[in-house]
């Protein structure tokens, strides 16, 4: 039986634990058998229908679903009236982009475009046996009720879902699984149902990221789109700031880009997407979501929120303290309102909450990430100054701050990090695909929890859900350290001492790179293990050097002292290149142990459970290194100044870790690295581009 800190967001699909996958040597939910579940036998397998397929959602999941179940033999039907644009044929070029011209055409032949009248379904569509409606029509009540009716009449028994981005299910009548955008690439699902169904469970098979929510209106991804779109409206109203400059001073304060997102997804239907969700949202709950008049009137326009480039350059606005305070409040404060109303409904994992800001909606770090950071103090505080600038927030059901007395329970403390164990061996679990203060702190507290738990063996891993890869820090984390060393350091010093832990604190410790990419300092994070066991095409490498920037968790010399010196210069060739390496090319020197997943999964487990596994530890070399390469044959010649500069701090850096013992190493490697931030050739790099993007308003 095994103790975890808290509820595995796995276990919210009905697949288990993490630890469960390791245990069993497999994954929890097999493609080919949940395809024979939802569509039938091969031998009497039907089909998909998307209506409304030439829309931009259902164009996107068209392509998206197409390609994954091509190869199981599922038919997809693409269903929308004569006179709909061909949304599905302008994906052509990403799917040749993805998968090559034969590839791309292969998925096209698979899908079958049908027009219909909207009240008679073709008569051919028989023939091809639909056995699941993805339904992206207008979001009109009655015309998606008529719409199911339509189906349940023709084809009894079919499973419906609607992509709706605001109705409960239980005003449509049937399971909702609402996609992010952009649709062709965005993976994330929400989904609403009794309970976790073979249909969520293939999605999640598949590689997508299914999140159940509860059965409330918006969910929670439109909630917070929606809502802090709305935030910028009504500071809009206040200040008569211009929307382009309020979506700037937005993305400073929280990541966002509201109106530049209406207008890339397009201003008129997003626009009346966001109506459609506050209206409903402001009939429950009350004036804190009411639509404003300027979204009244561009619902039915459709006019764009930002002007053409040419007329923003002769308009700009700056604020002082007191009024970038004031923007603070009109922002923060109705965002703390409205996630206080949905941890007061239960509306989701609390992983599932705080994820779905970061990946569907543009946030720097999760809503609750941001909340738990200030305290419940300050932010009842911004929410009490917001209700004092816009009165009306008070009225209705919408605020509830009895939820962050919560706060410092583990569902809260452990929005990134998870940990599982069964008596014997731990399972650190990362659902964020970048590492940053937030994933140290939650890591430096599952380790603690493990240790106290009598654990001394421990797999650290992706969490096979929320995050399907590992690309390194998040460079935003950097910002401050491009003006000042100190803050620089306290990164390059800080996340290195937790990894550390992975090699000091237990009897083994085994890194699994189980996505198709371990990258940066993820990558430096999983070699402080004992092994590294991946999956065998998964990309590895450190493409700090493209940034620029040198690798501050002591990937210029910890790598060296696990490999042999006949391979120092692979490991430099990936330093000074950023290319990263499959993880097959890269056993020995790299990488311990890489195969299938399944048998990646029972390699780890063997490995960390003290079973045979014949594999032999790398120890890491506690003296100095002599002779470590400073040039590699053949290094192709630098895309930029800024990375030539890079390749020579890199060297010196690598040079001087690897001179000095292991005890000392980490301080040298430290200095170089948070010096390297806060040099000119970082800042005009593209962390610094981005830092100067995304802060110099």
């Amino acid at each position: 039986m095994s103790k975890a800190m808290r509820e595995p967001t796995l276990q919210t699909l009905g697949l288990g634990n993490v630890i469960d996958i390791f245990q069993n040597g497999r994954t929890p939910a097999d493609t080919g058998e949940l395809v024979d579940k939802v569509f039938g036998d091969a031998g009497d397998r039907g089909s998909m229908v998307i209506s409304g397929a030439n829309g931009i959602v259902g164009a996107g999941k068209t392509m998206q679903l197409g390609s994954r179940l091509e190869p199981f033999g599922v038919r997809v039907v693409g269903l929308d009236f004569p006179s709909a644009p061909d949304g599905i044929g302008k994906q052509y070029p990403g799917l040749v982009q993805a998968f090559g011209r034969e590839g791309a055409d292969r998925i096209m032949g698979n899908i079958t475009r049908m027009a219909y009248d909207g009240t008679n379904l073709p008569a051919e569509l028989k023939n091809l046996r639909p056995r699941f409606l993805l339904e992206a029509i207008p979001e009109i009540l009655e015309i998606k009720r008529a719409h199911y009716k339509l189906f349940r009449d023709a084809f009894p028994g079919i499973e419906i879902r609607s992509v709706t981005s605001g109705f409960p299910s239980s005003q449509l009548g049937v399971g909702i699984a609402h996609p992010a955008f952009p649709h062709e690439i965005n993976k994330i699902w929400e989904i609403v149902e009794p309970e976790p169904s073979a249909v969520t469970q293939l999605f999640w098979s598949m590689g997508l990221i299914p999140l159940p929510v509860s059965d409330n209106w918006s969910f929670i991804l439109d909630v917070l789109f929606c809502g802090v779109t709305l935030a910028g409206l009504r500071y809009h109203d206040s200040s008569n700031m211009p929307f382009w400059k309020v979506d700037k001073f937005t993305r400073k304060l929280l990541g966002p880009n509201p109106f530049r997102a209406h207008d890339a997804i397009g201003a008129k239907g997003a626009d009346f997407l966001t109506w459609s969700c506050l209206h409903h949202l402001s009939e429950t709950y009350g004036e804190l979501f009411r639509p404003t008049a300027v979204l009244e009137e561009r619902k039915e326009t459709g006019q764009t929120w930002y002007p053409p480039n040419h007329f923003r350059p002769l308009v700009d606005w700056s604020l002082d303290a007191d009024q970038s305070e004031e923007f603070r409040t009109w922002i923060l404060g109705p965002m703390f309102q409205m996630t206080s109303l949905m941890l007061h409904e239960k509306r989701g994992h609390l992983s599932h909450l705080n994820a779905i800001g970061e990946l569907c909606a543009q946030f720097r770090r999760g809503i609750l990430a941001v909340i738990r950071s200030l305290g419940p103090e300050s932010v009842i505080a911004t929410v009490e100054a917001y209700q004092r600038l816009h009165p009306e927030a008070k009225q209705g059901k919408s605020w509830f701050p009895a939820v962050f007395e919560q706060i410092e329970g583990p569902d809260w403390q452990q929005l990134y990090v998870n940990a599982e164990h069964n008596g014997e061996v731990g399972v650190l679990t990362i659902n964020r695909e970048s590492y940053n203060w937030d994933v140290d702190r939650e890591l430096n507290r599952a380790i603690d929890w493990l240790k106290s738990e009598g654990i001394d063996k421990v797999i650290v891993s992706g969490d096979f859900h929320i995050s399907t890869q590992m690309i390194g820090a998040d460079t935003s984390d950097f910002f401050s350290a491009l003006e000042n060393f100190d803050d620089g350091y306290r990164i390059t010093s800080g996340w290195p001492a937790t990894a550390r832990r992975l090699n000091d604190e237990f009897a083994v410790s085994v890194g699994f790179a189980g996505g198709k990419r371990c990258l940066g300092g993820m990558l430096e994070l999983l070699i402080h293990c004992h092994y590294l066991v991946a999956v065998e095409d998964a990309q590895l490498g450190w493409p700090e050097v493209t940034l620029p920037v040198v690798p501050g968790m002591e990937g210029c010399h910890w790598p060296f002292r696990k490999a042999n010196p006949d391979h120092w210069p692979k490991l430099l060739n990936l330093l000074l290149t950023g290319r990263p390496a499959r993880a097959s090319d890269a056993l020995g020197w790299l990488v311990d142990y890489a195969g299938p997943l399944d048998q990646a999964v029972q390699t780890a487990w063997k490995v960390a459970s003290g079973a045979d596994h014949g594999l032999q530890q790398r120890t890491v070399e506690a003296g100095t290194l002599k002779e470590v390469p400073t040039d590699i044959r053949d290094l192709p010649a630098a895309d930029s100044p800024g990375m030539e500069t890079a390749r020579g701090a890199i060297i010196e850096c690598m040079q001087q870790a690897c001179a000095l013992p292991l005890s000392e190493a980490l301080a040298a490697q430290a200095k170089r690295s948070a010096d390297f931030l806060a040099s000119a050739a970082c800042r005009e790099g593209q962390v610094g581009a981005e830092y100067t993007r995304t802060m110099s308003v």
